[in-house]
């Protein structure tokens, strides 16, 4: 079973970076037009988001600062334990809605201290692949467009990470363990 996600993780984006301008030639788009045009509006879109990320950066700095996230991580550890998830990657789950480069840092710090070939790292890089940063997304797209009522697209993205991160875990004892 490992060794087939293995070999489709290894052909998945090569496949893709030559199927897409592929289709895009038969159906004549001009595919380096159209992606000089979007590099264009991607770059007015990121000075509009500007504000939106930096409230958002300022929050996340006072969740960890104030030790909130230890706080909750301790509170919720005894029952995940129950359920078999490592109380090591219990961070991650929290940190992986609310900022990539938080839980990237903190995956790799993982994967140093556990070894990548570990069964926490293979949870944590698992988790990385199976959840969204869920606030981050919103920030981008919603702050784009100017939307400003985000409470069920909140919801449902939180509700959808953590079924993710439970998802990612099952998938790891099946794989893995």
């Amino acid at each position: 079973m490992s060794s087939v996600i293995t070999a489709v993780s290894a052909w998945a984006i090569p496949v893709m970076v030559v199927l897409i301008p592929l289709y895009a030639a038969y159906r004549k788009v001009p595919v380096y037009e159209s992606f000089t045009e979007g590099a264009k509006e991607g770059f007015d879109t990121a000075i509009r988001i500007i504000p939106h990320l930096v409230g958002m950066m300022a929050a996340i700095s006072i969740f960890r600062a104030s030790g909130a996230m230890d706080m909750l991580v301790g509170a919720v550890a005894p029952l995940f334990a129950r359920l078999g998830v490592p109380a090591d990657v219990l961070p991650l789950a929290l940190l992986r809605p609310i900022t990539g480069a938080g839980s990237l840092a903190y995956t790799t710090d993982l994967m140093k201290t556990f070894g990548p070939d570990s069964f926490v790292a293979q949870i944590a890089a698992t988790v990385q692949g199976s959840t969204d940063t869920t606030l981050y997304v919103l920030t981008v797209y919603f702050g784009a467009v100017g939307i400003r009522k985000a409470g069920y697209a909140l919801k449902v993205g939180l509700v959808s990470d953590l079924i993710g991160f439970f998802a990612a875990v099952a998938v790891c004892y099946l794989v893995f363990a």
